[in-house]
């Protein structure tokens, strides 16, 4: 399987970023781009041709580029991000994902992060969050059922989005922080696949990128990351520490699309 991942570098203002579940702590703006150049580099590693998207040093979280849009096999949807801050960074999102397939857009009243929308298959599910609102989650299903695609809502509780609370890391297999999930949202997921819960000791550690038989995870879940290895996952960890800071995580840094 081959793979395309759209990145946009960190943003000057990267401390004046939008936080919900976590206490202001500065990020180094300059390891925040070190680091973000090495998780690039990971998603190269891992199989990724990787476009660069324009800078937007006055949009603070332009870096977390997942939340502008959704790829499917046949469509990107640009999103309407929740916090309109964000709005800004959906232009030139649409303008680059448009070179390379059908671009559709979502309207107001819709709000919608990308980080809200976990793809396993041909289903979405959608995390109900503050940033995600029942329009936004309304539009992706008119937008994406025809074709083909089921969309699942699923409850979120105490995390900004849904997939700070569940990826998937393996065919069948989702890391799950079922702290993070509602009773039924979890039981929907316990229903369909294999869970593995994160180290009680490690609350953030369910977020990561799968490409193949290999995920990205963040180096400083290390018992996590063991849990994964024990179900013979390959494993590449990165150091996203000044990106946390931020809200971020791993699956925030790119939008990947693939391809047989």
């Amino acid at each position: 399987m081959n793979y395309q991942a759209w990145v946009r570098p960190v943003s000057a203002s990267l401390a004046h970023c939008e936080l919900s579940f976590v206490d202001r702590d500065t990020p180094d703006v300059s390891l925040a781009v070190r680091q973000h150049q090495t998780y690039v580099e990971a998603l190269r590693q891992l199989g990724c041709i990787v476009h660069t998207l324009p800078a937007l040093d006055a949009q603070p979280d332009a870096v977390f580029v997942e939340d502008t849009a959704i790829i499917v096999d046949e469509l990107a949807v640009i999103t309407r991000p929740g916090a309109e801050s964000r709005r800004a960074e959906s232009a030139s999102t649409r303008q680059a994902l448009a070179a390379h397939m059908p671009v559709v857009e979502m309207c107001a009243p819709a709000t919608l992060d990308g980080g809200d929308v976990l793809r396993i298959g041909r289903t979405l599910f959608v995390g109900q969050s503050a940033r995600t609102n029942a329009d936004g989650h309304a539009q992706l299903a008119t937008l994406v059922e025809p074709l083909g695609y089921d969309v699942v809502a699923m409850q979120t509780r105490d995390c900004l989005h849904l997939k700070s609370a569940a990826t998937e890391v393996a065919e069948g297999v989702v890391l799950v922080q079922p702290a993070w999930l509602a009773d039924e949202a979890l039981q929907r997921l316990a229903s369909r696949y294999r869970l593995v819960e994160v180290d009680p000791s490690e609350p953030h550690a369910a977020n990561t990128v799968r490409l193949g038989g290999s995920v990205i995870h963040p180096d400083c879940f290390p018992h996590t990351t063991a849990r994964l290895r024990d179900l013979d996952i390959q494993v590449l960890t990165v150091d996203v520490s000044e990106l946390q800071k931020a809200e971020g995580a791993v699956t925030c840094c790119s939008l990947i699309r693939r391809s047989d």
